[in-house]
């Protein structure tokens, strides 16, 4: 289901976060669950994933990780800050010591000059530490081509919170 390469970069994350103690939480939205999925897909996973959260909606991000509406009115529903709020309450939502968080536009619509579409934003949490934040700009390469990037820049920010 997934490429070589990702399933690699997964195994190596459930691994190191294995070793750490670390237990994992994502917070999906333009993915719509594909890192857990992904993770999942990995035998033994169970020992260190948590939960995923999919959160497509304005309204899901408010009431399963407390994003307060007022700063997706104000700041976007892809931008830093909600990325940024997404990982923080899938920690404080969840059993997990680490989490990652995505939101952008995969397309093929949706886009604006400002915000156009392969725009994802990826932050990162681990209890105790600061929350990393990651904008990329993949374009307008396709759907499941954004998705897919995604999942490996979120594995991969993630990774270095271990």
């Amino acid at each position: 289901m997934f490429p070589s390469p990702l399933l690699r970069l997964a195994e190596v994350v459930l691994a190191d976060a294995r070793v750490a103690r670390l237990r994992i939480v994502t917070a999906e939205s333009c993915t719509g669950g594909l890192i857990a999925a992904l993770l999942t897909e990995i035998p033994g996973s169970s020992d260190v994933f948590d939960r995923g959260f999919v959160v497509y909606t304005n309204r899901s991000k408010e009431d399963l990780l407390g994003v307060p509406g007022d700063l997706v009115a104000d700041m976007g529903e892809v931008s830093e800050a909600v990325a940024r709020m997404m990982a923080e309450g899938a920690i404080e939502n969840s059993n997990a010591q680490l989490a990652v968080a995505v939101t952008g536009i995969a397309g093929p619509g949706g886009g604006t000059t400002m915000k156009p579409v392969g725009l994802v934003h990826v932050a990162a949490a681990r209890e105790g530490r600061s929350i990393l934040h990651e904008a990329h700009r993949f374009g307008d390469i396709g759907r499941t081509e954004v998705r897919l990037k995604t999942c490996e820049a979120a594995l991969s920010l993630l990774h270095r919170l271990i």
